[in-house]
């Protein structure tokens, strides 16, 4: 029952993740793309600071340890987020998509390259199954959508914010041998904040804010609360658990369960090439999981 819960406790981040891309749609349309990462991180270093004080005994750091918080911030916090929202100026949300899904692939790649990780057979075929759900579900099952893919700044964006949310699983696996999960989420977000402030200020707070609505702060809020705090701790008890990679592997769900909240809550059709893509998602995804203790051929990227 323990291993099962260690193997999937990462799906309530994803559900939460998915929530995140609906409320985006709303606050999207009212911050502007620091002030909206800024804002979010910012009640969420709040909520996460007072949980951490209450259950973290050893919660301070030293000068010692802003390095590893610094880097994380950035690369994870920062990085990731500031590169995905711009991404989305210049490229369409299939281009995002389509890049996005390719993250497994990547912190596969990155985890055997630095924490000498192995994956075997059954592990490609997984990612494979998966990844192609994920472009079902981006292009609806249309094959021109791909002969016409073009490649555009935006597109380069995303594949940086990509690298950064990679690195930041091959980062955070590290650090976890020397901080626990909540003490990582907590400064990593601080550092966020305090490092995006000056270009919040740049972006003049004072002339949007009088005019920005309660759901477009209901949206950040709940971004800041679920996405961020509870699914960012998440994700370290996950790299924890069960390392970088097959973590990795549950971002490739965010694309169906927000299929499921878009329906529900924005009344928008799910087609059968859909439910067939997250079907293949799923399966991907299990095979990963249940391959743990699978004696099959293992091969080392690096070698």
């Amino acid at each position: 029952m323990k291993q099962n819960f260690e193997k999937y406790i990462m799906l309530l981040a994803v559900i939460f993740w998915a929530g995140a891309f609906i409320a985006g749609k709303f606050s999207i349309a009212e911050f502007p793309v620091f002030s909206l990462v800024f804002f979010r991180f910012l009640i969420a270093t709040i909520v996460i600071f007072i949980i951490m004080i209450k259950i973290e005994d050893n919660w301070k750091i030293t000068k010692n340890d802003l390095k590893t918080f610094t880097i994380l911030g950035v690369v994870g916090m920062i990085g990731y987020h500031v590169f995905f929202f711009l991404s989305l100026i210049y490229t369409t949300a299939t281009n995002s998509s389509l890049i996005g899904a390719t993250n497994p692939i990547i912190t596969t790649i990155l985890a055997c390259i630095f924490l000498k990780d192995k994956i075997s057979y059954k592990n490609i075929i997984g990612i494979i199954i998966s990844l192609f759900g994920v472009i079902l579900i981006a292009t609806n099952g249309d094959i021109s959508v791909l002969l016409n893919f073009k490649f555009n700044p935006g597109d380069m964006l995303m594949i940086i914010a990509v690298i950064c949310w990679a690195f930041y699983g091959i980062l955070s696996k590290k650090a976890l041998e020397v901080y626990s999960p909540i003490k990582i989420t907590s400064y990593a977000f601080l550092t966020c904040v305090i490092l995006l402030l000056p270009f919040v200020i740049m972006e003049k707070p004072w002339v949007y804010l009088p005019s920005t609505s309660i759901k477009g702060w209901s949206s950040v809020i709940y971004m800041a609360i679920f996405p961020s705090v509870f699914g960012y701790l998440i994700q370290q008890i996950s790299i924890k658990k069960i390392g970088p990679t097959k973590t990795s592997l549950y971002i490739n769900l965010v694309p169906v369960f927000s299929m499921i909240l878009a329906y529900l809550i924005l009344g928008e059709s799910i087609s059968f090439i859909k439910i067939v893509a997250g079907i293949l998602i799923i399966i991907g995804i299990c095979i990963n999981l249940m391959n743990k203790n699978a004696k099959v051929k293992e091969v080392n990227i690096e070698s």
